[in-house]
């Protein structure tokens, strides 16, 4: 909201020697935060003055263009007195008008210094400004003509033009509807200054009649008072005064003509929105409902909208003519022949016009202020104020019917305990302080003890309940008055035992040299197809959002994998080809337990309602993913890398397995987005925890990522559910260790994981490790086998091992592993 500093004026009676950036400060202390300071005549300097042309010869010239040789005075401003000689190619002026001019020695707007030069044959001495030359607006074609009543020549012009001002702007939170005024930040001003308030709506209006425009409303609850007023006679052509069109410009809008500028003059004034139509285009009675299926209007910006059933809408015998609050139709537009203007001011349901303007993607000052909330009691005085500016300067007179339906809603009333304010602030503020400040605010009070009830403003309605009141009273009082004080930390408390379990994942995933990133939970269908998801993939269940950030991505993911892809692929186009990244987040998976209703706000919901919220709430598991793409050992000097592969995948997710202490398997399997032959599925005991290895080819060149590109993927909420309450560290033998190796062919289809259980199992207590280091496929095993080399290492905690006793629990290995899986031990 921008505020002239002059406007405030003509409502509150600030001292004079009152500073702008002063009183800016004071209305920031009550939470009107400051955006910028403006003084449009900053950066105009020398001398800016009033001039009367005395004489213009127009002087054609060889490139068709056409200047104008003018004398100019502006009596003793130029040292001499003599009228002032300036070549201006502006026409919308004549002999006998007053202009501004700047002199030579003046600098305009972005360093445009003005000196006497010789141009089109005379020595232009200085400049005919137009308001673009000055900053004021984007009006280039004509020069600004003031007035009659402006001054004199040679007066400074700055007075006239209002570049002696200061501009507000204030950023003005959603529950300050009020603010979005001059009313409103006048009405601060004067509670800032504890200064007189003088309200702009306070004014005598004409009673309701029936000889005023009919109106019926439908919907009372949509739109509890309209109130219609009729002007004829207008002048359509009429010029908007100048102090109108400049504070309009102030306050940060366009003028375009008398009538439009009025009403918007009149809402940036009361905050009250006003709507005009054309009277003789009105067929009949106006009508307030709501829209009808299939209905639809072309609004005044040109676009033919599609309505819907909760959108309001102002109707006459044609149709409808108007979206009620938000914008008006384009059938019943003013123009420049309009000689009647229907003045519409009603008030709007707020939460209606919220609804309706994000429907049809309409943004308007007037919807900005219907949907935050708009003082319901000054329809009348807003309406008598258009009318009577456009009877002043648009000539024609106000009919005498005044047409007024429906009543104001019932105030709000809020009681408190008269030491509520100070129990929640911290503050010293005693009862009176409490009752003085509500008052000041604009609300009745009313004292009964110890309690205060407080009957709230009707520009307030973001006042509702207690801890409104307690805030009202505080900024007040002043917000820099709260004590600071650090609330003490309770003993006895850490992090619980599932954040300890998380914590440890993430720094062992760190210590393997991954990298964490965080992603947008949020999935389309096409980031599933390129996944490679088979259609009845229950992943493809989603849970779609009511209103998504995007229309690509309208549904919660059920899969880590995406956005990590998606990083992957970033990152690699970005140059970084060698990544291992991990994410810890939640997933989505909606389940058929059904929705529920919305409750109310006004009451705790019951214990029924709440189990019911609880069972709509869909699944939301901790799930842990990993993608790592190029080299996982990076080559260098000395000797050449390793890409990563699908065992980097699986080996990560057994590292987080351990750091939880939960024994893990894996097993082959065929799973999408995975390789089909390069799949393992991780369990432990019957419950399949994930799925990890690496990607499939067209699941890489799907989301632009390397080939080979490796992924797991695992309910982190399942694994942390089956890591036990205490974890042991593990003991260590300071006895020698005897090593044994066994190389044992099996047949391909074989898992290796099935050989080392075996060899695990068939080895006994002395088995202290069992490590895979070698496959081999070739002629010297035959076709359809291969050869897998085992390192064991036998230890015992109490004694060395005696001789024999390692070779003796190796051959129970390698007979257990050839009874299980048909292993022959090679030679």
């Amino acid at each position: 909201m921008r505020a002239p500093v002059s406007w405030i004026r003509d409502y509150v009676d600030l001292p004079d020697d009152l500073d702008p950036a002063t009183l800016a400060d004071a209305l920031t202390d009550l939470g009107l935060k400051l955006e910028s300071l403006e003084r449009p005549g900053e950066a105009i300097t020398g001398p800016l003055v009033v001039g009367r042309v005395l004489t213009m010869e127009p002087e054609p010239q060889k490139n068709g263009k056409t200047i104008n040789w003018c004398t100019v005075d502006v009596a003793d401003a130029n040292g001499t007195g003599e009228p002032q000689g300036i070549v201006c190619g502006a026409h919308n002026f004549a002999p006998g008008d007053l202009v501004v001019v700047v002199l030579p020695g003046g600098v305009l707007p972005g360093g445009f210094e003005i000196s006497a030069r010789r141009t089109y044959g005379h020595v232009s001495a200085g400049m005919i400004c137009s308001a673009a030359e000055l900053g004021l607006g984007e009006d280039h074609d004509g020069i600004i003509v003031l007035p009659a009543d402006a001054g004199k020549p040679g007066d400074d012009a700055r007075p006239v033009l209002g570049l002696d001002d200061t501009v507000l702007e204030f950023e003005i939170n959603p529950d300050r509807a009020y603010a979005l005024s001059l009313r409103g930040v006048a009405r601060e001003a004067a509670l800032a200054c504890d200064a007189t308030f003088h309200d702009p709506v306070l004014r005598e209006v004409p009673p309701a009649d029936a000889a005023g425009h009919p109106v019926h409303v439908e919907d009372p609850t949509g739109c509890p008072v309209f109130v219609a007023r009729t002007v004829s006679g207008f002048d359509a052509a009429a010029p908007t005064p100048d102090w109108l069109a400049r504070r309009i410009q102030q306050a940060g809008m366009r003028p375009i003509s008398l009538a439009v500028d009025v009403t918007n003059y009149v809402m940036l004034e009361t905050g009250r929105p006003i709507h005009g139509y054309d009277a003789d285009k009105v067929r009949g009675a106006i009508g307030v409902r709501r829209a009808r299926d299939g209905e639809r209007l072309t609004t005044l910006d040109g676009a033919d909208r599609a309505l819907s059933v909760e959108d309001l809408v102002v109707t006459d015998d044609s149709g409808i003519i108007g979206l009620g609050g938000v914008m008006g139709g384009e059938d019943t537009e003013m123009s420049s022949t309009t000689s009647r203007v229907l003045v519409e001011a009603a008030h709007w349901d707020a939460v209606s016009m919220f609804r309706t303007g994000r429907r049809h993607k309409i943004t308007s000052e007037a919807g900005k202020r219907n949907e935050r909330g708009v003082d319901p009691t000054i329809c009348e005085a807003a309406a008598d104020r258009v009318v009577e500016l456009l009877t002043t300067y648009g000539g024609g007179s106000a009919d005498p019917g005044v047409t007024v339906v429906g009543e104001p809603p019932e105030r709000t009333r809020i009681t408190i305990p008269s030491d509520l304010p100070a129990r929640i602030t911290g503050i010293d503020i005693d009862a009176d302080t409490v009752v003085a400040d509500l008052r000041a605010v604009g609300c009745d009070v009313i004292e009964d003890g110890e309690w205060v009830t407080a009957t709230v403003p009707p520009w307030r309605p973001d006042l509702g309940d207690p801890y409104d009141l307690v805030e009202e009273v505080a900024r007040i009082v002043g917000y820099d008055k709260v004590p600071s004080v650090l609330p003490p930390a309770p003993s006895g408390r850490g992090l619980t035992r599932r954040q300890k379990l998380r914590r440890r994942v993430g720094r062992t995933l760190a210590g393997a040299g991954l990298v964490e990133v965080v992603s947008f939970p949020f999935v389309g269908v096409p980031e599933l197809d390129a996944l490679g998801l088979p259609e009845d993939d229950e992943r493809r269940t989603l849970l779609r959002l009511a209103n998504p950030l995007s229309a690509e991505k309208p549904a919660m993911t059920t899969t880590l994998l995406p956005g990590l892809l998606e990083a992957v692929a970033r990152n690699t186009g970005r140059g970084t080809s060698d990544l291992a990244l991990f994410e810890l987040a939640t997933v989505t998976l909606p389940h058929t337990g059904g929705g529920t209703t919305i409750l109310p706000v006004d009451r705790r919901p019951t214990d029924g309602e709440l189990d019911d919220l609880v069972k709509a709430v869909p699944d939301q598991p901790l799930h842990l993913g990993v993608v790592a793409a190029g080299e996982r050992v990076p080559s260098g000097w000395w000797g050449a890398g390793r890409a990563v592969a699908w065992s980097d995948a699986i080996s990560v997710v057994l590292e987080v397995a351990a750091s939880v202490g939960v024994a893990v398997d894996v097993r082959a399997a065929a799973r999408a987005p995975w390789h089909p032959g390069r799949c393992a599925e991780v369990v432990a005991g019957d419950a399949v925890l994930g799925w990890a290895g690496e990607l499939h080819p067209r699941v890489c060149t799907a989301y632009g990522v390397p080939a080979r590109t490796v992924a797991a993927e695992i309910d982190l909420e399942r694994l942390l559910a089956l890591a036990p309450e205490e974890t042991r560290a593990p003991s260590f033998s300071d006895y020698p260790v005897a090593k044994e190796d066994v190389a044992l062919v099996v047949d391909e289809s074989v898992p290796a994981a099935a050989v080392e259980a075996a060899l695990r199992e068939g080895a006994g207590e002395l088995l202290e490790s069992v490590r895979l280091f070698d496959v081999y496929t070739g002629d010297q095993v035959g076709g359809g086998r291969k050869s897998l080399a085992f390192a064991l290492r036998f230890r015992a905690a109490d004694r060395t091992l005696k001789e024999g006793e390692a070779a003796a629990a190796r051959d129970a290995a390698v007979a257990l592993a050839a009874e299980r899986c048909g292993a022959v031990q090679r030679t």
